[in-house]
């Protein structure tokens, strides 16, 4: 056999793999010849091709049987998995002529309930669709870049002041109810309420980064003066007022546990209550929605999801 192996690449095509499955699987050349619709002796020679193509035997001619040498359990191991992606590949492309999207992008506002994103992620992919999903977390202005931008199809969490655009279409999930806490051991939690601005104002507060990087990014709830520290997800925002670092405003339903244990201690500030009008929003197009875009719109459009979207905080924060 040569040292050089200018076919092999041609050699191991899809019939080549499964005439060695077919040949490993029955045992015997004959019984593999009569399966693939072949005489033994063509079915031999393709073998000696194949051979030949890697410069390897494959099965052992000292067996009466087709016993596969270290070589040839290595190439059907190898050519099994193969097989199988090819399968796969071809059914997510008939699958994507049928109306699925190669790709989904979803970008989620850090402040929506990632318990509630993960119920839908989990239902979306058991249907197990040939879109690949990806998805974004992103705050406040951040979040409706991304889908203003094209580098998202969907976002979820957008802000009444964002959501708008000529080919943007939104709808409601709810409001969002800020409140502002503290540790009960941070020296505003025994402090007389309502607080003033200027009692706020005195204390550090805990702010996520707004993650635009083209559009201005937007500061909310930070007076003038006041330090600050910016922390990347709510979670270590979370984390970092349950230790008394600072203040800071979160959502009801991400609190209510902490509350209930006396971790946290909710204080009524003077003014208006904080609240936000979470929108998810898409691009509106002439084009009907792909199939994958068309799930999550359907999902999104349920009161229930919008609830859960707002309230299922509790065991698991991004």
């Amino acid at each position: 056999m040569s040292d050089r192996h200018p076919h092999q690449h041609h050699a191991l095509s899809p019939d080549a793999l499964q005439m060695v499955v077919t040949i490993a699987r029955t045992g015997s050349f004959a019984a593999a010849a009569r399966e693939l619709g072949k005489v033994p002796s063509a079915l031999t020679y393709s073998v000696r091709q194949l051979e030949d193509a890697l410069d390897v035997l494959l099965f052992d001619r000292r067996s009466r049987q087709a016993r596969l040498t270290a070589a040839g359990e290595e190439l059907l191991r190898e050519g099994t998995l193969l097989l199988q992606q090819m399968d796969a590949v071809a059914n997510r492309v008939r699958r994507v002529a049928s109306g699925w999207e190669t790709e989904l992008t979803i970008a989620v506002d850090k402040a929506i309930a990632p318990h509630a994103v993960f119920d839908l992620m989990e239902a979306f992919l058991s249907l197990k669709p040939p879109t690949r999903l990806r998805m974004r977390s992103e705050v406040m202005t951040g979040t409706w870049e991304a889908l203003a931008s094209g580098e998202a199809d969907l976002a979820i969490g957008v802000s009444s002041e964002r959501a708008s655009g000529p080919d943007i279409r939104c709808e409601p999930i709810g409001e969002h109810h800020f409140i502002l806490t503290v540790a009960p051991h941070h020296p505003l939690a025994t402090a007389a309420e309502p607080l003033s601005p200027a009692t706020v104002a005195a204390h550090r507060i805990i702010a996520v980064a707004d993650t635009a990087k083209r559009m201005e990014p937007m500061t909310v709830g930070i007076l003038p003066g006041q330090d600050v520290l910016t922390l990347p997800s709510m979670s270590a925002k979370l984390e970092a007022q349950l230790r008394g670092m600072g203040i800071g405003y979160l959502p009801e339903p991400m609190v209510r546990p902490h509350l209930a244990s006396g971790r946290l201690v909710h204080k009524v500030v003077a003014g208006p209550r904080r609240v936000i009008t979470a929108h998810y929003a898409w691009r509106q197009s002439v084009a009907q929605p792909g199939l994958a875009l068309t799930w999550w719109l359907h999902q999104l459009a349920s009161t229930k999801t919008r609830q859960a979207l707002l309230d299922l905080h509790e065991g698991l924060l991004l």
